[in-house]
């Protein structure tokens, strides 16, 4: 069987396609090369924003354009949020809701066995949706996968009980809920036995990790850390009011876990956060990245900032944008303001235009180069460790240095896959996204 996969939103949809891709590779199913024809096409949706949720609508009828008569799958967090909707697309057989993501597999199995015979006429699309209301949803369902990557993505956490007035994620994830330190330190020894060197750590609050289990995420943190083999941990993001000192300094103590951490800040005004309804002010979160720097000097730090969220009036972004600027901090991840139904953000006055929400994020995203060069340009001449990924035909090689800077050989020079080297720090390459490693 020939299965096609797409995956749009985040790095815990990448890791969850991924374990999937891995499950119906053990039932024969092959990706699908160039120019072949899928049998199984697999849509993994986001809907963090209306944007996305239009993605989303156009990948799933560009892969039955271009799959015809192939058994289609919608799931994630769009197709928890609006089953029927995209049951009701032309050529899609079946949407699955968060809590049967474990059960895919079978599904699949089950229904294609009713599909017409190979030569046969194919058979209309069932449009079928199994889904359960979000607050119904209880399991969780592990995830541990690199796909076609050099690092793995380890799901240690999904759902969140935090209601952001801006907000989808808990509607369609539901609450809070994880895997146990035993059974996650087991998957990383076997990524550990498969010759796996990094893992990244993934979930959608993990700071909030242990609320199935009565353990915390120092303890899972503390556990990972002995498991030979795995000579990197990243924190893919944490919550500023859940990054504990107590973790921040076993990381910049530990053998494994990188000087790297991203965490989510929203907006610098703290009456932008109270409409938010987040869990913190500046004052807390400039603590926190002042005690990261101080342990972790060289740390890379990326923030989450959302701009144009209702209330945000031009005062309230020029007061946002001077406490940013004055983070040391290595890298934005900017996100225009999306309106959401259902989310009380709506019941929130002042509403910011679209050309005001784009110049603003523009800004933002000048200030993320400005912050990021900077941070690069510091470490030039510096030694430092590489893991290196697989390199595309006719491209350099490339990886990530421990405080994740994207570092490029030189053209010409070849180095083996997923080995980590020393190398010096150069000057950008020509691209401006890298730094040239010359070998030690």
């Amino acid at each position: 069987m020939r299965a096609a996969y797409l995956t749009l939103g985040c790095k815990l949809n990448f890791a969850e396609t991924a374990s999937l891709q891995d499950a119906l590779a053990r039932e024969g199913a092959r990706p699908v090369r160039e120019g072949e024809k899928a049998d199984l096409c697999v849509v993994n949706t986001c809907s963090v924003t209306d944007v996305a949720d239009r993605k989303c609508r156009q990948a799933i009828r560009r892969m039955v354009r271009e799959h015809p008569g192939a058994f289609v799958v919608v799931m994630g967090c769009y197709a928890q949020l609006h089953p029927d909707l995209l049951a009701g697309l032309d050529g899609v057989d079946l949407v699955v809701g968060m809590e049967q993501k474990g059960d895919v597999v079978r599904y699949v199995k089950e229904r294609m066995a009713r599909r017409a015979l190979p030569g046969q006429q194919p058979a209309a699309a069932c449009h079928e949706a199994i889904a359960v209301p979000t607050r119904d949803i209880r399991t969780f369902v592990p995830s541990c996968s690199r796909g076609d990557r050099t690092r793995y993505f380890l799901k240690v956490q999904d759902g969140c009980n935090y209601y952001c007035t801006y907000c989808t994620i808990p509607m369609a994830r539901g609450r809070s809920r994880n895997g146990s330190v035993a059974s996650l330190v087991a998957q990383a020894e076997e990524v550990a036995r498969a010759g796996g060197r990094e893992i990244v750590l993934t979930g959608v609050n993990i700071g909030d990790f242990g609320r199935s289990t009565g353990e915390t995420f120092y303890d899972l943190v503390r556990a990972l850390d002995g498991v030979e083999g795995i000579a990197r941990y990243r924190i893919s993001s944490i919550e500023p009011d859940l990054l504990t000192d107590e973790v921040i300094d076993f990381c910049a103590a530990s053998r494994a876990f990188m000087p790297h951490f991203h965490i989510p800040l929203q907006s610098g005004s703290d009456e932008v956060l109270r409409l938010m309804r987040r869990h913190y002010g500046t004052d807390l979160f400039a603590e926190k990245v002042r005690r990261v720097c101080d342990v972790m000097p060289d740390a890379f730090i990326g923030v989450d900032v959302i701009v144009g969220m209702r209330g945000e009036r031009p005062e309230l972004f020029e007061e946002s944008y001077r406490f940013i600027e004055s983070l040391p901090v290595a890298q934005l991840h900017v996100f225009s303001y999306s309106e959401r139904p259902g989310t009380r953000a709506l019941a929130i006055p002042h509403v910011v235009c679209a050309t005001e929400r784009h110049e603003r994020s523009q800004r933002l995203i000048a200030l993320s180069e400005q912050k990021r060069k900077a941070f690069y340009a510091r470490h030039r001449g510096a030694v430092r460790p590489v893991l290196w990924e697989h390199a595309k035909d006719g491209h350099p090689f490339h990886g990530f240095t421990d405080n994740y800077i994207r570092v490029t050989l030189p053209v010409g020079q070849t180095v083996e896959d997923n080995a980590i080297t020393p190398v010096r720090l150069g000057d950008f390459a020509a691209d401006g996204e890298s730094l040239v490693g010359i070998p030690v």
